[in-house]
């Protein structure tokens, strides 16, 4: 019996193959981000004391690590852009601070969650921390996700193999700097 093989994949006409592979990656995690959004938005809308929930949310906090994320996105810009010309050495130095602000970011948010729980707001004591805790968890193990991407090819970098591949977990971090963009003023502004 003849087994038929797949297709070898090919890039998109005029896109290497690994950018296009990043950008199907960052399209199924829109999917499963934007489902939980749209969810949370349908509750929102028909559960006005939720606003009263996500009063206890620290804004400060939040804004806080929206700012660090900011800053991670402009040094994840650096760094490819110093890849392209061959720096290694800033390419090391801009992505090591794109990962220090990963694990600020963090930080913060350990914070926030310790101070949360500690007033009684667990995943399980009202529908709207259920999500918050399942939009922002899911948000830091992207980040988490980021940060070894970004370590793993950083590595490589320092030793001038696979530059193109700081372009790559740009991308990435790109993306999970970009959901919380949506999820900071869902879950702390929008009271």
């Amino acid at each position: 019996m003849a087994y038929a093989t797949a297709p070898v994949p090919k890039a998109i006409e005029g896109m290497p193959l690994g950018r296009s592979a990043m950008w199907w990656l960052i399209a199924s995690e829109v999917v499963i981000f934007g489902g939980l959004v749209a969810c949370f938005l349908l509750f929102k809308w028909r559960n006005p004391e939720w606003s009263e929930m996500a009063a206890m949310t620290s804004s400060t906090l939040g804004a806080i690590n929206t700012t660090i994320l900011l800053t991670s996105s402009f040094f994840v810009v650096l760094a490819h852009d110093y890849a392209g010309k061959g720096d290694r050495q800033k390419v090391a130095l801009f992505m090591g601070l794109t990962i220090l602000c990963g694990f600020g970011f963090l930080t913060v948010k350990s914070i926030e969650y310790a101070n949360e729980i500690s007033h009684g707001f667990t995943i399980s004591s009202h529908l709207f921390w259920s999500f918050y805790f399942c939009m922002t968890g899911l948000h830091g193990l992207h980040v988490i996700a980021g940060m070894i991407a970004l370590a793993w090819v950083t590595f490589a970098a320092e030793r001038g193999e696979q530059m193109h591949r700081i372009e790559l977990a740009g991308l990435y971090w790109h993306f999970v700097d970009l959901v919380w963009i949506f999820l900071f003023p869902l879950l702390y502004i929008a009271k």
